[in-house]
């Protein structure tokens, strides 16, 4: 994302809600809370050395809840619109399939409520996280983009956390769990899968092909070179973690996952992927030229056994952010200007999940 929309997420880190009516009630309300969870990782990537892996659980809440939009951006013009919630409402009773979502590089969990709210709503726990040194609330840091597969310890962590708590454990299935991801969040619910991360591989494939999207820098952060990372991959501070990268960084129990957009797939063993027996589904844009398809979703595609994929037209990698507001087109630019209506684009995905889902977390 650009410069200027991080600078704003910082203004949304737990309370983006606007003061605003209150949002008319769909059948189902959805409630929102959030919490942190702890991890060594979390340390070796925040910018201030914290191991706090904050997270966000959207879920459907009692009836009578009250929801109240929720935006990122300045209060008095918004860049984002998020959906609504409910803040701290109780949950509705009966167990629920679980979800882990993962956002993409320099995101948020707030920057996926669009889809996490609609899950949600659907009838499923989501639990979304900011995955520290890499999201767009706290600067960004070159060990936030290099350990990459600490992304799914942080999805462990967070699942972790919520199972401690007394009041939103009773509600998790975990027998029904699933992963889902944007870009970097993409490979996060792989890995979180099982996929065998493979950085050597994804070393090979940036010095060979310099020009693909995913080896230069990223526009998130434009600073930071595919070279920053390898130096930082071999400081006395990132190499305990780098050797942890072939570990096994799968979450105990997840059955299915869906991305959309799905980057930095080189990192993966290609025989690695071969071998996973789960079921993936894969949306993507054509037009992105950010995570290539060639390159991510559609070699995904080709390695995975059990894969399905569909690719829309004319659609790009940040047709996946939230809905971009008036102001957020005018201040933000490229990354709101898109070919198809976001909300067409928004809707496509959140049917694609809930089909998936339901299909394999019965």
């Amino acid at each position: 994302m650009m410069r200027s929309m991080i600078r704003w997420l910082a203004l949304a880190i737990f309370v983006a809600g606007v003061p605003m009516a209150t949002c008319a009630q769909a059948s189902t309300p959805v409630g929102e809370r959030h919490g942190a969870a702890h991890t060594p990782g979390a340390a070796a990537r925040d910018n201030a050395h914290r191991d706090v892996v904050r997270y966000t659980v959207w879920y459907p809440a009692a009836a009578g809840s009250k929801e109240t939009p929720i935006t990122v951006g300045p209060p008095d013009a918004p860049l984002f619109n998020i959906g609504s919630a409910a803040a701290d409402a109780a949950i509705a009773r009966g167990r629920f399939p679980t979800l882990l979502l993962s956002h993409g590089n320099g995101g948020s969990a707030r920057m996926m409520g669009w889809f996490g709210i609609a899950m949600a709503r659907a009838g499923y726990v989501v639990i979304a996280v900011d995955h520290p040194g890499n999201n767009g609330m706290d600067p960004m840091t070159v060990a936030g983009g290099t350990l990459i597969w600490e992304r799914a310890e942080d999805l462990k962590a967070a699942l972790k956390a919520v199972l401690d708590d007394g009041d939103l454990a009773p509600h998790v299935d975990t027998a029904r769990l699933g992963a889902t991801g944007f870009s970097a969040g993409g490979f996060a619910a792989l890995a979180a899968l099982g996929a065998q991360v493979d950085i050597n591989h994804f070393i090979a494939f940036c010095r060979a092909h310099p020009d693909d999207s995913t080896c230069k820098p990223q526009k998130e952060s434009p600073g930071i070179t595919f070279e920053d990372h390898l130096k930082a991959a071999s400081t006395p501070e990132l190499a305990p973690f780098m050797r942890q990268a072939k570990d096994n960084h799968a979450v105990p129990g997840v059955r299915a996952i869906f991305v959309m957009a799905p980057g930095i797939i080189e990192a993966f063993d290609p025989e690695g992927l071969k071998n996973v027996q789960q079921p993936v589904s894969i949306l993507l844009g054509k037009a992105d030229d950010v995570a290539q398809p060639a390159t991510n979703g559609e070699l995904a595609a080709k390695l995975l056994p059990h894969a399905s994929i569909h690719e829309l037209d004319k659609v790009g990698h940040y047709d996946f952010l939230a809905t971009c507001t008036q102001a957020g087109r005018e201040q933000l630019g490229p990354l709101c200007k898109h070919a198809v209506a976001q909300d067409k684009t928004h809707a496509a995905a959140i049917k694609q999940a809930s089909d998936f889902f339901a299909a394999n977390l019965r």
